[in-house]
């Protein structure tokens, strides 16, 4: 079964920051708590306060069934936080096996398993209309020399979801690292291949901080 990902942006209403410590510590339990009601949804919260306009928090999860991601979303906006909440950004992608890469390595693998690391970068990427009528073999050795830039920046792990057909971009790609300089790294020498040639937009960019709930209450609610 074909699994689906979402990264969901919410920005918090101005006005929450003026209610009482202990009224905020509340909304953020029950938070915590909303994201429990979908067990089968695996979700890991991040930050991105007054660092990305509008979005203070994102919420990045895995779920077997739209279904089951919209009812965990559901629950998350009708709890106290939820109500404080706006949805600033939502980028829908299905994992599905690649047709470039025959056996992934662990860098490749999902963002959902083993240590999270400190830093999550997500956006939405759209290749052009030319790139698909590219002959396979065409398109097989412009991604060979794409991977291989990839596979020497070890401490950077990605994700590839496909969204064509359930949202406005082909895929949702998603890099996961304690590094954000080697990460840059990556990114300019991946401008370099040739396969920048066929991008038509790889915006927004999304990066957020890993927090726990105490890290939240730190930040938002103390």
């Amino acid at each position: 079964m074909n699994q689906v990902v979402q990264a969901l942006g919410l920005g918090l209403d101005p006005a929450w920051r003026r209610r009482t410590p202990q009224e905020r510590c509340e909304d953020l339990r029950d938070l915590q708590r909303a994201l429990q009601v979908q067990p089968e949804v695996q979700t890991f919260t991040y930050t991105s306060i007054g660092l990305q306009a509008g979005t203070d928090l994102l919420l990045w999860s895995l779920a077997p069934s739209l279904e089951a991601l919209e009812e965990r979303s559901a629950a998350v906006l009708r709890c106290g936080l939820g109500g404080w909440s706006r949805v600033s950004e939502s980028l829908l992608g299905i994992i599905q096996g690649s047709q470039y890469v025959k056996r992934p390595t662990a860098q490749e693998q999902s963002l959902f398993k083993g240590e999270r690391s400190r830093y999550l970068v997500v956006y939405p990427f759209t290749k052009s209309a030319e790139w698909y009528l590219l002959d396979k073999e065409t398109r097989q050795r412009v991604m060979n020399e794409h991977m291989k830039v990839g596979h020497s920046y070890p401490k950077v792990r990605q994700l590839l979801a496909n969204s064509f057909g359930v949202d406005d971009m082909d895929f949702l790609v998603a890099y996961e690292t304690d590094d954000l300089a080697e990460f840059g790294n990556l990114v300019r020498e991946l401008r370099g291949t040739e396969s920048r040639r066929s991008t038509v937009r790889d915006t927004p960019i999304l990066t957020a901080v890993h927090r726990d709930f105490d890290d939240l209450t730190r930040l938002l609610g103390a």
